[in-house]
This record gives C-alpha cells, sequence and structure tokens, in this order.
C-alpha cells in the first residue's frame, strides 16, 4: 500500500511490529553503521532524530554519550524506555515525543543521527532541517533508504520522495559548511522474522560541521 508518515502510521507500525520482525528496532542490535561511523568521535551531546526502539541511542549512551532521542510514536518511546532500563545508562537517554517536521531542540549538538527515519515531509527537506541542529564542529550522521521500483523486504511503498541518494543529500551539504566524511550506498541482508533473508539498500553520508 502506498501512504505518507503521519503519526497514525507510525502508532500502527510501533503497536504491530514485533521485536523479531525484518527493520524492527524494538529487539534488534544498533545499526552497523553507527559504531564504524562514530568510533573517533569523542562523546558529547547527541540527538537521535525518529529514534524509533531506542537501539542507537541506547548504544550511543552506553559509550558515554548524553543522547535526546526524538520520535513521534508514543508506542517506539515506551519501548525504547522499557529497553533503555536494562542497558546500565538510563540517566544519559532523555525521550522526546516529537513530530520532526515541526519540531526543533532548544540546543545544538555535538553529533546529530538519524537512521532510517520517514517524516511527514520530502526526505531531503527532512535532512536540511536536523542539519541545522549540529554544531559546529560536530557531526551529521545520515542512515537512509534508497528504495527502487523493485526494492525487496519492506511490504510497503514509500513515495518517491522518502527514497533518497548519497549524491542527493551531499549536494545540499555547502562545502563551505560541512566536511563530508562518509557518502556511500551499500547492500546488505537482514534475517527478518521465520529467518527469511531480507536484502536493504543504504545510504550512508557522514559530515563534520566546520568551525
Amino acid at each position: 500500500m502506498t501512504h505518507g508518515f503521519d503519526k497514525d502510521f507510525w502508532e500502527r507500525h510501533w503497536t504491530q511490529r514485533r521485536d523479531g520482525d525484518t527493520g524492527s528496532m524494538g529487539g534488534n542490535p544498533p545499526n552497523p553503521y553507527l559504531a564504524r561511523e562514530t568510533s573517533g568521535l569523542t562523546p558529547g551531546t547527541a540527538l537521535d532524530a525518529g529514534c524509533g526502539g531506542g537501539a542507537e541511542a541506547i548504544w550511543l549512551a552506553s559509550h558515554g554519550w548524553h543522547v535526546t532521542a526524538a520520535d513521534i510514536s508514543p508506542a517506539a518511546l515506551a519501548r525504547a524506555a522499557e529497553r533503555a532500563v536494562a542497558s546500565g545508562a538510563p540517566e544519559r537517554l532523555q525521550w522526546v515525543e516529537a513530530d520532526l517536521s515541526a519540531w526543533s531542540p532548544d540546543a545544538q549538538f555535538d553529533l546529530v543521527m538519524t537512521h532510517y527515519a520517514h517524516p511527514a515531509m520530502p526526505q531531503l527537506e527532512f535532512y536540511d532541517r536536523i542539519a541545522g541542529w549540529v554544531a559546529p564542529g560536530g557531526t551529521l550522521l545520515i542512515v537512509g533508504h534508497l528504495h527502487t521500483p523493485d526494492s525487496p523486504g519492506h511490504g510497503h511503498h514509500p513515495p518517491a520522495e522518502a527514497s533518497v541518494t548519497s549524491a542527493a543529500i551531499t549536494a545540499r551539504l555547502d562545502g563551505a559548511e560541512w566536511e563530508i566524511v562518509t557518502a556511500e550506498e551499500r547492500l546488505r541482508t537482514l534475517t527478518g522474522h521465520g529467518g527469511r533473508a531480507a536484502p536493504l539498500q543504504d545510504v550512508v553520508v557522514r559530515a563534520t560541521r566546520r568551525r
């Protein structure tokens, strides 16, 4: 089916999704690009924009970051907060229910990241929006989906503006303001519900905001 990414959609997604399902961050490990792209960074403040079930936010907090994790879905945040209790670092996590197409934080962050977040606005405009929340010298980390007409494994058909390429993202980052560190597209395979293999086409962009 075709859909928009409003609050009702995401509440249904997180209410119906089982922890073992493909794409569910309720029980899955954090995205593999997170450790690779942040391993050389000094822990500071971070924003996880569209945190879902909290895997990435919890991972960052367990590695010394103070994380604000924002999502439009109360069901996702409840699952994330429950999972965080067992992480050993819940005091470094703040959960915020927010529509990221309208909400803005009160401060900038040393790291702003988003993993597969689809708000109710065009994808590239969303990335423009969160890039403004990165402090000078800070890092922007975007992990997105590259959807094609034959993209497998999702069971739905996002609108065209939800798909991005690394070139489309980096073209919007002014070279006078940003240093591009990573810009790539990768195909990887997840093991989904019932042991089925589910290919994912990923877009990964990391950029440092110049001082």
